[in-house]
């Protein structure tokens, strides 16, 4: 069933007297938009505990234990929470690059800050004592007045740009900074992967869904995402085989047909050349670390 519905653009609003929107979500509350969508705000995500998907741009992968990300403005991504992923929490700071005025980040105690908002125009992901410190400090920014907060959001900032527990999801190849109609045409193809993934996708058939000729849409997934269309569907099904590998106690040939692959020797050799291991030594290489 294809996706045909414009990707959302979110506005947020922050509340009133608020430079920033703080949000903190338990196991229970009703999420926010969980499609492919974008905003002009930065947004920063602390996922406290349990495992899931990441999708940010055109990097899809699996994170577990948590997560600790930075989205630049307008970069499409998915939710990363949901009932199944297993988290206590789910902490969110949205904020324009403007929110303490249009050159507060140029002078030059911000330098570092600066780098890491250019940077985070390809999406962040955050390790080690680095997510735990810093997921420590946004959990924490539920109990203090707005001034605090904001003093605390900069002295955040700084620690993630002074960090070196980092990892770029997204190449210098990847931006979103072009018209919206081309983050609604790239959003639109990246919805109907989400949906169709285990099926077949044709190239004519995505390319219909956006009313392009294969030839040009070829070269257009290719300049925005700097991957072939192919090749993101394949990393999308091999990041879900992932997910299947370490939550669900089903067979590898199961995991192979559940995630797209029709072929189990292919699945094999693309699982291995995605992640180093065969499917059977990524699973078992889970169960000794979650011992």
């Amino acid at each position: 069933m294809a996706i045909t519905h414009k990707p959302a653009f979110e506005a947020i609003e922050p509340s009133f007297g608020n430079s920033f929107t703080y949000q903190k979500f338990n196991e229970f509350s009703e999420k926010k938009v969980n499609g492919w969508h974008y905003h002009p705000e930065l947004e920063l995500v602390y996922i406290n505990g349990g495992s899931g998907k990441r999708q940010i741009g055109s990097h899809v992968s699996y994170f577990r234990n948590g997560d600790l990300i930075l989205i630049g403005s307008n970069l499409p991504h998915c939710g990363f929470t949901d009932k199944l992923t297993g988290n206590k929490s789910e902490t969110v700071i949205q904020m324009k690059i403007d929110f303490l005025g249009s050159d507060f980040f140029s002078i030059p105690e911000m330098k570092n800050i600066q780098k890491l908002l250019e940077v985070a125009k390809g999406g962040i992901a955050f390790s080690g004592k680095t997510k735990t410190k810093v997921g420590e400090k946004m959990e924490i920014l539920e109990y203090q007045t707005d001034f605090q907060r904001l003093l605390s959001i900069l002295n955040i900032l700084n620690q993630l740009a002074t960090s070196e527990e980092i990892k770029v999801l997204n190449g210098e190849g990847f931006s979103m900074e072009t018209e919206v109609k081309d983050n609604n045409r790239i959003n639109l193809v990246f919805n109907h992967v989400k949906a169709n993934f285990k099926e077949e996708i044709s190239l004519d058939q995505i390319a219909d869904l956006v009313s392009m000729t294969v030839p040009s849409f070829c070269r257009y997934f290719k300049k925005i995402t700097n991957k072939t269309f192919t090749q993101f569907v394949n990393e999308y099904r091999l990041v879900h085989a992932s997910k299947l590998l370490a939550e669900q106690p089903i067979s590898i040939t199961q995991v192979c047909y559940d995630s797209g692959f029709n072929n189990f020797s292919h699945f094999n050799k693309s699982f291995k050349a995605f992640t180093g291991q065969n499917p059977s030594e990524y699973r078992n290489q889970l169960k000794t670390v979650l011992k």
